[in-house]
């Protein structure tokens, strides 16, 4: 299981692969909801959908919505790290390239969910 995808498309193929694609659905539904911001996703969507209303939701938040897009990079544990790799361009870019941290991030936790609740 690779930790470390280049790009979300391949993110997502991992996590239907691994049986991991239900829970971090749920995960990143839960995340919004932890700091009220409305997110509306259901949980059979394809993976192009979720990336495609993922980036619509984040590129708003940053236009529209500064301090909300904080808190939940700030809830969802994105590494202040990893921001520096962001390239600044344009808004969509940027907002595609934090949709591929958020959903790395996200891969992160249900992975390791599922590898210690086993072991338990």
């Amino acid at each position: 299981m690779d930790l470390n995808p280049e790009n979300t498309g391949q993110l997502l193929s991992g996590a239907i692969e691994n049986g991991l694609y239900d829970e971090l659905v749920q995960q990143l539904r839960k995340d919004f909801e932890h700091v009220n911001i409305a997110f509306s996703i259901v949980n059979d969507v394809d993976s192009g959908a979720l990336e495609t209303t993922l980036k619509e939701k984040i590129y708003v938040l940053l236009l529209e919505d500064f301090e909300g897009y904080l808190n939940l990079m700030y809830s969802i544990d994105v590494p202040e790290a990893s921001f520096a790799t962001i390239k600044p361009t344009d808004a969509v870019d940027v907002s595609e390239q934090v949709v591929f941290l958020v959903l790395k991030r996200i891969y992160q936790k249900v992975y390791f969910k599922r590898i210690y609740s086993k072991k338990s």
